[in-house]
Protein backbone atom coordinates (compact mmCIF):
# COMPACT_ATOMS: atom_id res chain seq x y z
CA UNK A 1 0.00 0.00 0.00
CA UNK A 2 2.82 2.44 0.80
CA UNK A 3 4.33 1.72 -2.61
CA UNK A 4 1.16 3.01 -4.26
CA UNK A 5 -0.84 -0.12 -5.10
CA UNK A 6 -4.55 0.55 -5.62
CA UNK A 7 -5.67 -2.91 -4.50
CA UNK A 8 -4.30 -5.92 -2.66
CA UNK A 9 -5.17 -9.57 -3.29
CA UNK A 10 -5.40 -11.62 -0.09
CA UNK A 11 -6.76 -14.91 1.18
CA UNK A 12 -10.42 -14.59 2.29
CA UNK A 13 -9.47 -15.02 5.96
CA UNK A 14 -6.96 -12.14 5.65
CA UNK A 15 -9.44 -9.61 4.22
CA UNK A 16 -10.36 -7.99 7.53
CA UNK A 17 -6.72 -7.68 8.57
CA UNK A 18 -5.87 -6.04 5.22
CA UNK A 19 -8.75 -3.61 5.67
CA UNK A 20 -7.43 -2.55 9.08
CA UNK A 21 -4.06 -1.58 7.58
CA UNK A 22 -5.59 1.24 5.55
CA UNK A 23 -8.28 2.23 3.09
CA UNK A 24 -7.67 0.28 -0.08
CA UNK A 25 -9.48 -2.11 -2.39
CA UNK A 26 -9.35 -5.64 -0.97
CA UNK A 27 -9.59 -8.53 -3.44
CA UNK A 28 -10.28 -12.14 -2.45
CA UNK A 29 -11.71 -15.32 -3.94
CA UNK A 30 -14.77 -15.31 -1.66
CA UNK A 31 -17.34 -12.66 -0.80
CA UNK A 32 -17.13 -11.08 2.66
CA UNK A 33 -17.97 -7.69 4.21
CA UNK A 34 -14.29 -6.66 4.03
CA UNK A 35 -13.90 -7.72 0.39
CA UNK A 36 -14.49 -5.07 -2.32
CA UNK A 37 -13.73 -7.21 -5.36
CA UNK A 38 -14.34 -10.95 -5.65
CA UNK A 39 -11.81 -12.61 -7.95
CA UNK A 40 -13.07 -15.71 -9.74
CA UNK A 41 -10.57 -18.05 -11.40
CA UNK A 42 -11.63 -19.64 -14.67
CA UNK A 43 -10.52 -23.25 -15.05
CA UNK A 44 -10.36 -24.59 -18.60
CA UNK A 45 -12.41 -27.73 -19.19
CA UNK A 46 -13.99 -29.59 -22.07
CA UNK A 47 -16.73 -28.46 -24.40
CA UNK A 48 -20.36 -28.87 -23.36
CA UNK A 49 -23.21 -29.58 -25.70
CA UNK A 50 -26.08 -27.27 -26.72
CA UNK A 51 -28.35 -28.55 -23.95
CA UNK A 52 -26.20 -26.57 -21.51
CA UNK A 53 -28.36 -24.19 -19.49
CA UNK A 54 -28.75 -20.93 -21.36
CA UNK A 55 -27.16 -17.88 -19.85
CA UNK A 56 -28.96 -14.53 -19.72
CA UNK A 57 -30.47 -13.37 -23.01
CA UNK A 58 -27.96 -10.54 -23.36
CA UNK A 59 -25.17 -13.08 -23.86
CA UNK A 60 -24.72 -13.90 -27.53
CA UNK A 61 -26.97 -16.78 -28.77
CA UNK A 62 -24.05 -18.94 -29.92
CA UNK A 63 -22.88 -19.18 -26.32
CA UNK A 64 -24.58 -22.64 -26.17
CA UNK A 65 -21.25 -24.26 -26.98
CA UNK A 66 -18.97 -22.84 -24.33
CA UNK A 67 -16.39 -24.08 -21.90
CA UNK A 68 -17.93 -25.58 -18.79
CA UNK A 69 -16.19 -23.09 -16.52
CA UNK A 70 -17.93 -20.25 -18.29
CA UNK A 71 -21.39 -21.32 -17.11
CA UNK A 72 -20.31 -21.53 -13.50
CA UNK A 73 -18.17 -18.40 -13.53
CA UNK A 74 -20.74 -16.24 -15.29
CA UNK A 75 -23.46 -17.39 -12.92
CA UNK A 76 -21.27 -16.54 -9.93
CA UNK A 77 -20.45 -13.15 -11.42
CA UNK A 78 -24.14 -12.34 -12.01
CA UNK A 79 -25.04 -13.34 -8.46
CA UNK A 80 -22.20 -11.36 -6.89
CA UNK A 81 -22.95 -8.22 -8.87
CA UNK A 82 -26.56 -8.57 -7.81
CA UNK A 83 -25.27 -8.39 -4.24
CA UNK A 84 -23.46 -5.15 -5.03
CA UNK A 85 -19.98 -6.68 -5.27
CA UNK A 86 -17.43 -5.92 -7.97
CA UNK A 87 -16.21 -8.99 -9.83
CA UNK A 88 -12.87 -9.85 -11.45
CA UNK A 89 -12.44 -12.94 -13.61
CA UNK A 90 -8.90 -14.31 -13.79
CA UNK A 91 -8.23 -16.34 -16.95
CA UNK A 92 -5.33 -17.60 -19.03
CA UNK A 93 -5.92 -16.99 -22.74
CA UNK A 94 -4.37 -19.79 -24.79
CA UNK A 95 -6.31 -19.71 -28.07
CA UNK A 96 -8.69 -17.65 -30.18
CA UNK A 97 -11.76 -19.63 -29.12
CA UNK A 98 -11.11 -19.00 -25.47
CA UNK A 99 -10.51 -15.35 -26.28
CA UNK A 100 -14.04 -15.17 -27.71
CA UNK A 101 -15.52 -16.66 -24.56
CA UNK A 102 -13.55 -14.30 -22.32
CA UNK A 103 -15.13 -11.39 -24.17
CA UNK A 104 -18.53 -12.84 -23.25
CA UNK A 105 -17.44 -13.02 -19.61
CA UNK A 106 -16.49 -9.35 -19.86
CA UNK A 107 -20.19 -8.55 -20.12
CA UNK A 108 -20.76 -9.67 -16.53
CA UNK A 109 -17.44 -8.73 -14.90
CA UNK A 110 -15.96 -5.42 -13.79
CA UNK A 111 -12.42 -6.65 -14.47
CA UNK A 112 -10.89 -9.34 -16.68
CA UNK A 113 -7.45 -10.38 -15.42
CA UNK A 114 -5.53 -11.77 -18.38
CA UNK A 115 -2.54 -14.09 -18.49
CA UNK A 116 -1.09 -14.85 -21.90
CA UNK A 117 1.45 -17.72 -22.21
CA UNK A 118 4.98 -16.59 -23.05
CA UNK A 119 3.65 -13.02 -22.99
CA UNK A 120 2.12 -13.03 -26.45
CA UNK A 121 1.11 -9.50 -27.40
CA UNK A 122 -1.53 -10.28 -30.03
CA UNK A 123 -4.04 -11.98 -27.66
CA UNK A 124 -3.79 -9.05 -25.26
CA UNK A 125 -4.27 -6.57 -28.13
CA UNK A 126 -7.38 -8.41 -29.27
CA UNK A 127 -8.86 -8.55 -25.80
CA UNK A 128 -8.20 -4.88 -25.08
CA UNK A 129 -9.94 -3.90 -28.31
CA UNK A 130 -12.94 -6.21 -27.76
CA UNK A 131 -13.39 -5.75 -24.03
CA UNK A 132 -13.51 -1.97 -24.42
CA UNK A 133 -16.98 -2.45 -25.86
CA UNK A 134 -18.21 -4.47 -22.86
CA UNK A 135 -17.25 -2.01 -20.14
CA UNK A 136 -14.93 -4.45 -18.33
CA UNK A 137 -11.46 -3.21 -17.45
CA UNK A 138 -8.49 -5.27 -18.65
CA UNK A 139 -5.89 -6.13 -16.01
CA UNK A 140 -2.71 -7.77 -17.30
CA UNK A 141 -1.04 -10.39 -15.12
CA UNK A 142 2.66 -9.51 -14.92
CA UNK A 143 5.70 -11.14 -13.36
CA UNK A 144 7.86 -8.04 -12.92
CA UNK A 145 8.27 -4.34 -13.66
CA UNK A 146 9.75 -5.08 -17.10
CA UNK A 147 6.47 -6.59 -18.30
CA UNK A 148 4.42 -3.62 -17.05
CA UNK A 149 5.54 -1.27 -19.83
CA UNK A 150 4.57 -3.80 -22.52
CA UNK A 151 1.14 -4.36 -20.99
CA UNK A 152 0.27 -0.71 -20.46
CA UNK A 153 1.47 0.42 -23.89
CA UNK A 154 -0.11 -2.44 -25.88
CA UNK A 155 -2.43 -1.12 -28.61
CA UNK A 156 -1.65 2.45 -27.51
CA UNK A 157 -4.66 2.57 -25.14
CA UNK A 158 -3.09 -0.26 -23.14
CA UNK A 159 -4.36 -2.41 -20.31
CA UNK A 160 -6.25 -0.58 -17.57
CA UNK A 161 -3.93 -1.94 -14.91
CA UNK A 162 -1.65 -4.78 -13.89
CA UNK A 163 -1.75 -7.57 -11.32
CA UNK A 164 1.66 -8.42 -9.89
CA UNK A 165 2.52 -11.59 -7.98
CA UNK A 166 5.60 -10.43 -6.03
CA UNK A 167 6.48 -13.81 -4.55
CA UNK A 168 9.02 -14.58 -7.26
CA UNK A 169 10.92 -11.27 -7.30
CA UNK A 170 10.15 -10.19 -3.73
CA UNK A 171 8.24 -7.26 -2.16
CA UNK A 172 10.65 -4.68 -3.62
CA UNK A 173 9.15 -5.42 -7.05
CA UNK A 174 5.88 -3.79 -5.93
CA UNK A 175 7.57 -0.42 -5.62
CA UNK A 176 9.36 -0.88 -8.95
CA UNK A 177 6.04 -1.60 -10.68
CA UNK A 178 4.47 1.49 -9.11
CA UNK A 179 7.39 3.63 -10.27
CA UNK A 180 7.07 2.33 -13.83
CA UNK A 181 3.32 3.06 -13.84
CA UNK A 182 3.94 6.56 -12.52
CA UNK A 183 6.45 7.26 -15.31
CA UNK A 184 4.08 5.88 -17.93
CA UNK A 185 1.31 8.14 -16.64
CA UNK A 186 3.36 11.10 -17.82
CA UNK A 187 2.19 12.08 -21.26
CA UNK A 188 2.95 14.69 -23.88
CA UNK A 189 0.70 17.36 -25.38
CA UNK A 190 1.38 19.73 -28.24
CA UNK A 191 1.52 23.35 -27.11
CA UNK A 192 1.58 26.12 -29.70
CA UNK A 193 1.90 29.88 -29.49
CA UNK A 194 -1.06 32.21 -29.89
CA UNK A 195 -0.89 35.96 -30.49
CA UNK A 196 -2.53 38.04 -27.75
CA UNK A 197 -5.10 40.43 -29.23
CA UNK A 198 -7.05 41.72 -26.24
CA UNK A 199 -6.26 42.29 -22.55
CA UNK A 200 -8.91 44.30 -20.71
CA UNK A 201 -10.62 44.45 -17.32
CA UNK A 202 -14.20 43.11 -17.29
CA UNK A 203 -15.26 43.79 -13.69
CA UNK A 204 -15.86 41.53 -10.74
CA UNK A 205 -16.45 37.81 -11.04
CA UNK A 206 -15.97 34.49 -9.31
CA UNK A 207 -12.61 32.83 -9.87
CA UNK A 208 -11.38 29.40 -8.77
CA UNK A 209 -8.02 28.58 -7.20
CA UNK A 210 -7.26 24.88 -7.63
CA UNK A 211 -5.10 23.54 -4.80
CA UNK A 212 -3.55 20.11 -5.36
CA UNK A 213 -1.83 17.65 -3.04
CA UNK A 214 1.34 17.97 -5.15
CA UNK A 215 4.02 20.67 -5.30
CA UNK A 216 4.35 22.04 -8.82
CA UNK A 217 7.69 23.17 -10.17
CA UNK A 218 8.29 26.51 -11.93
CA UNK A 219 7.11 26.04 -15.51
CA UNK A 220 4.17 23.83 -14.53
CA UNK A 221 0.50 24.68 -14.46
CA UNK A 222 -2.87 23.63 -15.85
CA UNK A 223 -4.65 24.02 -19.18
CA UNK A 224 -7.68 26.29 -18.76
CA UNK A 225 -9.89 28.20 -21.18
CA UNK A 226 -13.31 29.51 -22.08
CA UNK A 227 -13.18 27.30 -25.18
CA UNK A 228 -12.61 23.55 -25.07
CA UNK A 229 -10.92 23.84 -28.46
CA UNK A 230 -8.17 26.15 -27.21
CA UNK A 231 -6.91 26.15 -23.63
CA UNK A 232 -4.22 28.40 -22.10
CA UNK A 233 -1.34 27.16 -19.97
CA UNK A 234 -1.98 28.95 -16.65
CA UNK A 235 1.15 28.88 -14.49
CA UNK A 236 1.14 27.64 -10.91
CA UNK A 237 1.83 29.98 -7.99
CA UNK A 238 5.30 28.45 -7.63
CA UNK A 239 7.01 31.77 -8.44
CA UNK A 240 8.32 34.29 -5.89
CA UNK A 241 6.24 37.44 -5.48
CA UNK A 242 6.56 40.84 -3.82
CA UNK A 243 3.13 40.39 -2.26
CA UNK A 244 2.68 36.80 -1.06
CA UNK A 245 4.73 33.69 -0.41
CA UNK A 246 4.80 31.10 -3.25
CA UNK A 247 2.07 28.49 -3.09
CA UNK A 248 3.43 25.82 -5.46
CA UNK A 249 0.42 23.55 -4.85
CA UNK A 250 -1.95 26.13 -6.39
CA UNK A 251 -3.11 27.32 -9.80
CA UNK A 252 -5.23 30.47 -9.77
CA UNK A 253 -7.04 29.04 -12.74
CA UNK A 254 -9.64 31.59 -13.75
CA UNK A 255 -13.37 32.19 -13.92
CA UNK A 256 -15.67 29.43 -12.66
CA UNK A 257 -17.22 28.83 -16.11
CA UNK A 258 -13.88 27.86 -17.69
CA UNK A 259 -12.83 24.38 -18.71
CA UNK A 260 -9.85 22.69 -17.08
CA UNK A 261 -8.16 19.73 -18.72
CA UNK A 262 -8.20 16.38 -16.92
CA UNK A 263 -6.21 13.18 -17.58
CA UNK A 264 -7.31 11.06 -20.56
CA UNK A 265 -8.25 14.16 -22.54
CA UNK A 266 -11.44 14.98 -20.64
CA UNK A 267 -12.47 18.36 -19.23
CA UNK A 268 -14.54 19.78 -16.39
CA UNK A 269 -15.79 23.20 -15.51
CA UNK A 270 -13.68 24.74 -12.76
CA UNK A 271 -16.85 25.11 -10.69
CA UNK A 272 -17.37 21.31 -10.83
CA UNK A 273 -13.97 20.31 -9.40
CA UNK A 274 -14.05 18.64 -6.00
CA UNK A 275 -11.48 17.28 -3.55
CA UNK A 276 -10.17 13.96 -4.86
CA UNK A 277 -10.67 14.80 -8.55
CA UNK A 278 -7.74 14.33 -10.90
CA UNK A 279 -6.41 17.19 -13.02
CA UNK A 280 -3.67 17.26 -15.63
CA UNK A 281 -0.52 19.16 -14.73
CA UNK A 282 1.40 20.44 -17.77
CA UNK A 283 4.73 22.18 -18.28
CA UNK A 284 5.94 24.47 -21.06
CA UNK A 285 7.32 21.51 -23.03
CA UNK A 286 3.89 19.85 -23.04
CA UNK A 287 4.94 17.11 -20.61
CA UNK A 288 2.07 16.06 -18.36
CA UNK A 289 1.35 14.17 -15.18
CA UNK A 290 -1.61 13.70 -12.90
CA UNK A 291 -2.44 15.90 -9.92
CA UNK A 292 -5.14 15.34 -7.32
CA UNK A 293 -7.33 18.20 -6.14
CA UNK A 294 -7.22 18.90 -2.41
CA UNK A 295 -9.42 22.00 -2.40
CA UNK A 296 -11.06 24.48 -4.76
CA UNK A 297 -11.30 28.02 -3.44
CA UNK A 298 -13.88 30.22 -5.18
CA UNK A 299 -13.87 33.94 -4.41
CA UNK A 300 -15.12 37.13 -6.01
CA UNK A 301 -12.26 39.09 -7.55
CA UNK A 302 -11.55 41.68 -10.31
CA UNK A 303 -11.13 39.87 -13.62
CA UNK A 304 -9.32 40.34 -16.94
CA UNK A 305 -10.37 39.11 -20.37
CA UNK A 306 -7.49 37.73 -22.45
CA UNK A 307 -8.08 36.88 -26.12
CA UNK A 308 -5.43 35.28 -28.33
CA UNK A 309 -5.46 34.22 -32.00
CA UNK A 310 -4.02 31.12 -33.63
CA UNK A 311 -4.51 30.30 -37.34
CA UNK A 312 -7.49 32.64 -37.58
CA UNK A 313 -9.22 31.26 -34.49
CA UNK A 314 -9.67 33.42 -31.42
CA UNK A 315 -9.58 31.82 -27.95
CA UNK A 316 -10.30 33.50 -24.64
CA UNK A 317 -9.83 33.12 -20.91
CA UNK A 318 -10.95 35.17 -17.91
CA UNK A 319 -8.32 35.44 -15.17
CA UNK A 320 -7.99 37.29 -11.91
CA UNK A 321 -6.40 40.70 -12.38
CA UNK A 322 -3.45 40.04 -10.06
CA UNK A 323 0.33 40.13 -10.31
CA UNK A 324 0.59 36.51 -9.11
CA UNK A 325 -1.46 35.14 -12.03
CA UNK A 326 0.75 34.12 -14.96
CA UNK A 327 0.39 32.69 -18.44
CA UNK A 328 3.40 31.18 -20.23
CA UNK A 329 5.19 32.76 -23.20
CA UNK A 330 6.29 30.76 -26.23
CA UNK A 331 9.86 30.63 -24.88
CA UNK A 332 8.56 28.93 -21.72
CA UNK A 333 8.93 31.95 -19.44
CA UNK A 334 5.97 32.99 -17.28
CA UNK A 335 4.36 36.37 -17.83
CA UNK A 336 2.05 38.05 -15.32
CA UNK A 337 -1.36 39.01 -16.68
CA UNK A 338 -0.75 42.51 -15.29
CA UNK A 339 2.17 42.85 -17.75
CA UNK A 340 0.50 41.09 -20.69
CA UNK A 341 0.04 43.25 -23.80
CA UNK A 342 -1.40 42.77 -27.32
CA UNK A 343 1.31 41.28 -29.52
CA UNK A 344 2.69 38.98 -26.82
CA UNK A 345 2.64 35.28 -27.64
CA UNK A 346 1.46 32.71 -25.10
CA UNK A 347 1.22 28.93 -25.09
CA UNK A 348 -2.08 27.17 -25.73
CA UNK A 349 -3.27 23.68 -26.60
CA UNK A 350 -5.58 23.46 -29.62
CA UNK A 351 -8.01 20.64 -30.36
CA UNK A 352 -9.90 19.98 -33.58
CA UNK A 353 -12.92 18.24 -32.02
CA UNK A 354 -15.75 19.45 -29.82
CA UNK A 355 -16.88 18.11 -26.46
CA UNK A 356 -20.05 16.74 -24.97
CA UNK A 357 -20.18 16.52 -21.15
CA UNK A 358 -16.39 16.82 -21.09
CA UNK A 359 -15.68 14.05 -23.62
CA UNK A 360 -14.32 14.58 -27.13
CA UNK A 361 -16.92 14.26 -29.90
CA UNK A 362 -16.48 14.46 -33.66
CA UNK A 363 -19.10 17.13 -34.31
CA UNK A 364 -19.15 20.82 -35.12
CA UNK A 365 -19.44 23.02 -32.03
CA UNK A 366 -19.18 26.81 -32.26
CA UNK A 367 -17.89 28.59 -29.17
CA UNK A 368 -17.72 32.39 -29.00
Amino acid sequence: MEAGADAVVVRPEEAQQARELGTTEVVASESAPSVNIVMLSARIASWVEPETIRIKSWIEPDINRIFSWTNQTIRQAVELRGQGKKVAINVEVTNEELERVVVQAGKVADFIIVTTPDWKIIPLENLIAKLRRTGAKVIANVKDAEEVKVAVETLEIGADGVLLDPREKGPSEIRKVSEVLERLARGKLELVSANVKVVRPVGMGHRACVDTMSLMMPGEGMLVGSHSSGMFLVHSESLPSNFVEPRPFRVNAGAVHAYVRLPNGRTKYLSELRAGDEVQIVNAQGETHVGVVGRVKIERRPMLLVEAERDGQVFSILLQNAETVNLVKKDGAPISVTKLRPGDEVLINVEKVGRHFGAKVAETILEK
